[in-house]
């Protein structure tokens, strides 16, 4: 059976009864700047089934650090139960607090924090090392942030998977955890799960309902929300429809990121979208890395390497050495024994060899 909704237009936006709200927390993003937040250490290893060491998983950040992206997913504080990958998290989180890596600039290390438990070990290692969540560090190129996200879904059945409750329930307990990062001085993401399709309910999730969701947790505290297709099912047109239903809900545009798995290869094709409906701030992964415990069959996130080689090639600037994140996408997947996942990042590192032959 095929489910018509009404296209969402200017008359439906006034009619919304969050038309009124803003919740814009940063300053303007220029036209031309995309942020890019690099989720390969977090989202990217999650899934992989080999046991990644401690000692890769640092130098992958570290390497990370240097290629001119601003904020880096660096763990989990998941029961290792839960996320076997992410045990080591709290020895990378205290490892990048007292040895930042150098950076071009200041980088926001983010970690997801599943409940009020995961936070407080969170801050009780700021507290041990003594380090603020502002920025630290002694000069600019070792400066960093720490940053938590926090995770609601789309869909009664995918909240029941990945959290044992409803969106509702989910919601309730993502207050607390809120209150407290935002009393420590901790800049909180949220992200709102299987935005364009379930693994369980299918490929028609209610775009009002994901707009209510995010705008909930930005009137929580929230600093920012990433929209997340989890599962990799959004299609063009309707990631059009879930963005105008974002702005009917009077959500700015500087709140808001993307993050776009490519299973079904429209990552770009919807990062696109995004582009032209203002949203710059997009999520991807080193090499397509990622996939999701709770989604059977979802492929990686979108490339790094490939978003930026669309993104720079629309004339937009992004601060991310395409060259050097290939360089990356090429080394971590020899270590994990897998195919590199990005098709850019595979055409730049054969440039690269090229010129370097006819030197």
């Amino acid at each position: 059976m095929t489910i018509t909704r009404p296209r969402l237009s200017l008359f439906s936006a006034l009619r919304s009864p969050y038309s009124a709200r803003r919740f814009s927390t940063e300053s303007r993003l220029t036209s031309d700047h995309v942020r890019i937040v690099e989720v390969g250490a977090r989202d990217g290893l999650q899934n992989e089934k080999k046991t990644i060491s401690m000692q890769t998983k640092l130098e992958l950040i570290e390497r990370l650090a240097k290629t001119g992206v601003t904020t880096i997913e660096a763990g989990s504080f998941v029961p290792a139960k839960w996320v076997p990958q992410m045990a080591s998290t709290a020895e990378i989180c205290e490892h990048l607090l007292t040895k930042p890596p150098q950076a071009q600039s200041t980088i926001a290390y983010n970690y997801l924090v599943p409940n009020i438990r995961g936070l407080e070990n969170l801050v009780k290692i700021l507290d041990d090392t003594g380090v603020s969540a502002d920025a630290t560090g002694e000069t600019s190129k070792s400066a960093t942030t720490t940053e938590v996200s926090l995770f609601a879904a789309a869909t009664e059945a995918f909240s029941k998977a990945n959290t044992n409750c409803s969106i509702t329930e989910s919601l309730e307990r993502i207050k607390p955890i809120v209150a407290l990062a935002r009393s420590k001085n901790i800049r909180v993401r949220g992200y709102v799960s299987v935005a364009l399709g379930c693994p369980y309910e299918g490929p028609d999730v209610d775009p009002v309902k994901v707009a209510d969701i995010t705008a909930t947790l930005l009137e929580m505290g929230a600093d920012e929300v990433s929209v997340a297709d989890t599962t990799g099912m959004g299609t063009a047109p309707r990631t059009m429809e879930l963005m105008q239903a974002l702005k009917a809900a009077g959500i700015a545009n500087t709140d808001l990121a993307l993050h776009f798995h490519d299973t079904y290869g429209q990552a770009l094709v919807n990062t696109i979208v995004g582009l032209e409906h203002g949203v710059r701030i997009f999520d991807s992964s080193v090499a397509g890395l990622g996939g999701c415990p709770y989604s059977k069959g979802a492929t990686g996130n979108v490339a790094t390497e490939d978003l930026v080689h669309t993104i720079h090639s629309l004339g937009m600037h992004t601060g991310v050495s395409l060259d050097e994140m290939s360089k990356i996408g090429g080394w971590i997947s020899e270590e994990l024994g897998r195919a590199n996942g990005s098709r850019a990042g595979k055409a730049t590192l054969a440039r690269l060899a090229t010129e370097k032959a006819s030197l």
